[in-house]
């Protein structure tokens, strides 16, 4: 390995432990110390790969630092950079969900978790608004928005998601664009590999059949199912973290109660107070529904492991597939255009998980003061999400 890749390997292990405060901020510690400091890629690139993030499912975050990775050592940095940014939260994650039952019995930890709770609905309270300023900036946008925020409400199934993102995309691409292009998408889908794309496709359905046919009293049941869960969440996941949230609490705790709402936003408390990508969070899931489940240490190994891998292989494998062509993917503005009305889809799915996340509070004027304090401070304060949940463990601890 080359000088230059041993030292982008030290420069992402060191980002990996200082890289809080989400995507935002996440690129803009890229471009101060990849960009400006070493050179690794030009700003330019680098702000085209973070657009390629947008517009693709999966972790915005990983999917840059990745591709990245790809333009400075090809394919091999790029998966061993994969594994430096995932690992280290993955890993803590995991252990939090071995060790959650040992804790959730005792007096101080619930009365930690009483402040803690509400504080990271506040911070999901907070994406939602950021989200909806972002996006929704035309009565197209607000009614997409509003139709999936009810039909989520509605329909309650996660089968919801991939039909709402689909028809969102296709109406605000309808809407925005005009009729043409129709040589240079020739061009571009003749460079496209079927192989790949049969590969992609591939994955999703050989574990959703499998999941199906396997009897459920076997042991291996629950792990391939929980692939397929995480896999297809991770196809259908435009915006990165802030998206993942409604997506995996509808699913993991309204429908198929694998963990509870306590265990939900305990783990994302966790997690916002951990550097690394948001996506870490699901490790947290799989090792608490496999534990649910009674299945041993091992076995919650087991399901952080498929759980962290089902979430990011759809995007690690676009951003590798995908970047050697983007100089022609990015001319085709349909694409673009459909990414406004995904996003107004993902803010209505924002809005449900919000909802669905207040409801167990009742009437506590405590909870709710505690939301909305936590969005206060994040939108008119620079004090960031960690800051905020460290808080809310030492007022736990003194209280």
């Amino acid at each position: 390995m080359k000088g230059k890749q041993l030292l982008f390997i030290r420069d992402v292990s060191l980002y990996t432990l200082t890289a809080f405060g989400g995507p935002q901020a996440h690129i803009a510690v890229l471009l101060r110390e990849f960009v400006e400091k070493r050179r690794y890629v030009t700003e330019e690139e680098l702000m085209e790969l973070n657009a390629l993030s947008q517009i693709m499912p999966g972790p915005s975050s990983t999917q840059t630092l990745v591709g990245i990775a790809w333009k400075v050592g090809g394919l091999r940095l790029a998966i061993i950079t994969f594994l430096i940014w995932i690992l280290p939260s993955a890993t803590i994650m995991c252990l939090a969900a071995i060790s959650y039952k040992m804790f959730a019995d005792k007096d101080k930890f619930t009365s930690i978790l009483r402040f803690i709770q509400p504080m990271a609905v506040g911070i999901v309270a907070y994406a939602t608004y950021v989200f909806a300023r972002k996006f929704l900036k035309s009565k197209v946008t607000i009614m997409l928005a509003l139709g999936s925020l009810i039909a989520t409400l509605i329909l309650q199934t996660p089968y919801a998601f991939p039909i709402l993102i689909l028809l969102g995309g296709i109406i605000s691409s309808a809407l925005e664009t005009q009729q043409q292009e129709n040589e240079l998408r020739v061009k571009l889908f003749a460079n496209v590999n079927p192989n790949k794309v049969a590969y992609f496709i591939g994955i999703l359905l050989f574990f959703a059949v499998l999941g199906a046919i396997i009897n459920k009293t076997s042991p291996f049941s629950l792990p391939i199912r929980l692939f397929e869960n995480f896999y297809r969440n991770g196809i259908l996941i435009f915006g990165g973290g802030q998206v993942l949230v409604p997506l995996m609490y509808t699913e993991f705790v309204e429908l198929k109660h694998y963990l509870s709402n306590s265990e939900f936003l305990s783990g994302y408390a966790l997690q916002q107070a951990l550097p690394g990508p948001t996506f870490a969070f699901t490790s947290f899931l799989g090792g608490i529904a496999m534990g649910n489940k009674g299945y041993s240490v091992f076995g919650q190994v087991i399901g952080s492991l498929v759980a962290v891998i089902g979430i990011n292989l759809p995007g690690l494998i676009l951003i590798l597939f995908i970047v050697p062509f983007w100089n022609d993917l990015k001319k085709i503005t349909r694409i673009k255009n459909s990414l406004s009305g995904i996003n107004a889809v993902a803010v209505g799915f924002m809005a449900t998980a919000l909802i669905l996340l207040v409801k167990p509070f009742g009437l506590s004027f405590m909870a709710y003061g505690l939301v909305a304090a936590t969005f206060l401070l994040l939108n008119f304060t620079k004090i960031k999400a960690p800051v905020i949940i460290i808080i809310g463990v030492v007022i736990g601890l003194i209280v």
